[in-house]
């Protein structure tokens, strides 16, 4: 089982965040954490990387479902979605695969939890 879905997509680089963004809060996803990697790794590093953005997107009635559910869950939230240039120039979006990361953690009702938000991660992607 692959750990992420992913999809390349015709728009620029900014248009892609913003897409995703707007997709992610139709599907009652927040944007709790955005993590702008190139600008990051320049400031830090001094080195030069390609666009990439981690937006960690958050919906709050299934994130409070999978606290009940595992108190320790928080080390895996929230769910990562990575927009980034391709060394072939193009713009790829690609999502945390919940089902893929939660069956480290043996719980059953986790595991409905999480095929319930990989579903709404799907449309998001697949509405790009």
């Amino acid at each position: 089982m692959g750990y992420y879905f992913n999809k390349t997509v015709n728009l620029s680089f900014d248009e892609a965040v913003n897409k995703v963004t707007e997709e992610l809060k139709k599907e009652g996803f927040g944007i709790l954490t955005d993590v702008d990697v190139k600008n990051t790794l320049k400031k830090k590093l001094a080195v030069d990387f390609r666009n990439y953005r981690i937006l960690g997107a958050c919906n709050p009635p299934f994130a409070y479902q999978a606290l009940q559910a595992e108190s320790r869950i928080g080390t895996m939230l929230p769910c990562n979605v990575v927009v980034q240039e391709t060394e072939e120039g193009k713009v790829e979006v690609a999502a945390i695969d919940p089902v893929a990361s939660m069956q480290a953690v043996e719980n059953p009702a986790l595991q409905e939890i999480a095929k319930q938000i990989r579903e709404k991660l799907r449309k998001v992607i697949d509405s790009l």
